[in-house]
């Protein structure tokens, strides 16, 4: 199926064991794209994946860390995280975003150890 509505698919957490994401994700063959909610308060814990990673806020604000860099973002900006690039994020106000990965085939989170 090629058309998707957000508010029709499921919102599931994304990855619970490092981050308190949730939301509907479309899922191709070599990009996923998501709309994330991340909830006020939340903390991502630090992590690295071999999937570069760009995600643009559309509401909310959050204190990103990025590699050695970290910054508030809000509304209208952008976040490019490279692959194999540790970071996270503590969410200061209830956070939208969309969210841009490519595929990488033959890895999930639980190569990473993160999922149980």
């Amino acid at each position: 199926m090629p058309f998707f509505k957000w508010d029709e698919m499921l919102r599931e957490k994304i990855t619970p064991s490092y981050s308190p994401a949730e939301g509907p994700t479309v899922k191709g063959e070599k990009i996923e794209v998501g709309l994330f909610f991340y909830p006020a308060g939340g903390e991502g814990k630090p992590h690295s994946h071999p999937n570069e990673q760009i995600q643009v806020v559309l509401r909310g604000r959050s204190l990103v860390h990025i590699g050695g860099e970290e910054k508030v973002v809000g509304p209208g900006e952008a976040i490019h995280i490279p692959a194999n690039t540790e970071h996270w994020g503590k969410t200061l106000e209830d956070m939208e975003v969309i969210n841009c990965k490519d595929v990488v085939v033959g890895w999930s989170i639980k190569n990473a150890g993160w999922e149980k």
